[in-house]
């Protein structure tokens, strides 16, 4: 029995997705519905995907849905039979995934669910299939090389991997174990992998190194019990917001694909700690770029400022947060001869982003999200309504600046303030004819609704 709606969507942020058990794993899937390589699985002992996308964490799953490879289609979530149950969070602690699998066929593994790619959003879908040979028959599904094990004298996990010999100089984290670094089928058998090292990782247009300075997100509820009364599963139902994100359309065929809004180029990634300076890669050209930016922690500031041609913060700030796991995008202009360069302040581990303006979400019927975000309108006049709740204390500030695209300019030189209030809004404002740039504001959870007027 599952407590979602069938492909749900869920926001595309930072997920802490947990199954109520340690033994947890992530199999990133291509367009075959099978895994790139072994690296394209995660789990205790391989904690780390190489995209820095997906992390295994103590009891749970880390998936930045705003982050994985465009190559990867599917997330398929596994682990031990025992738990029974799906759970994801977003960074605001809604829970926005509740899954209950009750008692699937098979004995040692099972198949939760699955995050998979719609329409350039994310949506989630629950599976519950059992595998009665274990761990080693799942992934061997989804293309996984699996090494024989070694016989062990001692017992073997519960449900997934046997123990190494007595007298082996360490012993296995639960769940799964290391994979080799030289090539090869993966082994269910070994010393698990430690964390990846330190040190922010400068993006260079393809994948960053992940960085070992970050630090865990709001973690999943633990598993207080299986799937029966009074259990976890059982109380997490009852818990959720029913707030499930929208997808936000970022590849529709509304003449509004690849340099449409300004020049198109691989984007650069950078991640780091505390305050510092970005300077964005070679890649970036001059012209409106979509700049977005990630801060952990739930006591928190982040700041990010453009520095000018001297070297000094230019205009005012892009982002200026204390949002509890902040997330935000917002369009800036990098610089004509000389590098795109940030100043970063904040407390904890950041990450920052400059992509393509085309990258950034369509506003189409209702989209939902969290913090302050770049959108683009490409319909007719309409009427726009914000449904802002406010944030912890009822209060809170919205904003909505609209820029009217013409001439290739996306930033306009005289755009309009349509909504500055502070607190709880649920306000509706006049859209006139697209394209517009719309840079929205909220200092919390947020709803968009987008009717056109047909005029």
């Amino acid at each position: 029995m599952g407590h979602i709606t069938e492909s749900s969507w869920v926001p595309s942020v930072t997920l802490r997705v947990g199954v109520g058990t340690p033994d947890v794993a992530a199999l990133l899937l291509g367009a075959d519905g099978r895994v790139r390589g072994d690296a394209d699985m995660v789990f205790a002992g391989q904690p780390v995907h190489p995209s820095g996308a997906v992390r295994h964490s103590g009891t749970s799953l880390a998936l930045a849905l705003h982050e994985v490879e465009p190559e990867v289609e599917r997330i398929v979530i596994a682990g031990a039979a025992g738990g029974g149950h799906l759970a994801a969070m977003a960074p605001d602690r809604a829970v926005v995934v509740a899954y209950l699998i009750g008692n699937p066929e098979g004995g040692e593994a099972v198949v939760f669910g699955e995050f998979y790619r719609e329409s350039g959003g994310w949506k989630f879908t629950g599976i519950g299939k059992g595998y009665t040979a274990g761990l080693a028959a799942l992934v061997t599904d989804y293309g996984v090389e699996v090494a024989e094990e070694e016989p062990a004298a001692g017992p073997s996990a519960p449900g997934l991997v046997k123990q190494p010999a007595a007298g082996a100089a360490e012993q296995p984290a639960p769940g799964l174990a290391q994979r080799p670094a030289a090539a090869g089928p993966l082994p269910l058998a070994g010393v698990a992998k430690g964390p990846a090292g330190n040190g922010a990782a400068d993006g260079d247009g393809g994948h960053p190194a992940p960085s070992g300075t970050a630090k865990d997100g709001p973690a999943a509820p633990d598993g207080g019990g299986r799937n029966g009364k009074g259990g976890w599963a059982a109380s997490v139902a009852g818990r959720m917001q029913g707030w499930v994100s929208g997808g936000g359309d970022r590849t529709a065929d509304d003449g509004g694909g690849p340099g449409a809004f300004g020049p198109d180029f691989k984007p650069f990634t950078a991640k780091g700690e505390g305050d510092s300076v970005v300077t964005a890669g070679p890649q970036v050209p001059a012209g409106p770029v979509l700049l977005e930016v990630t801060h952990q922690g739930s006591d928190s500031y982040i700041g990010v400022h453009a520095l000018g041609e001297d070297n000094k913060d230019a205009g005012s700030s892009l982002f200026s947060s204390q949002l509890a796991d902040f997330t935000g995008s917002t369009v800036t202009e990098a610089p004509e001869g000389r590098p795109l360069r940030l100043r970063v302040a904040a407390y904890n581990a950041w990450t920052v982003r400059v992509r393509p303006v085309s990258a950034a979400r369509r506003l189409r019927g209702t989209l939902k999200g969290y913090g302050p975000e770049a959108l683009l309108y490409t319909g007719g006049p309409a009427d726009l309504t914000v449904d802002f709740k406010g944030n912890e204390e009822n209060g809170g500030y919205v904003s909505l600046w609209t820029h009217p695209i013409t001439d290739g300019g996306v930033l306009s030189p005289s755009p309009t303030l349509s909504l500055s209030k502070p607190g709880r809004q649920l306000a509706t404002v006049p859209l006139p004819d697209g394209p517009l740039l719309l840079l929205f504001s909220a200092d919390g959870k947020w709803s968009l609704t987008v009717r056109e007027l047909g005029l």
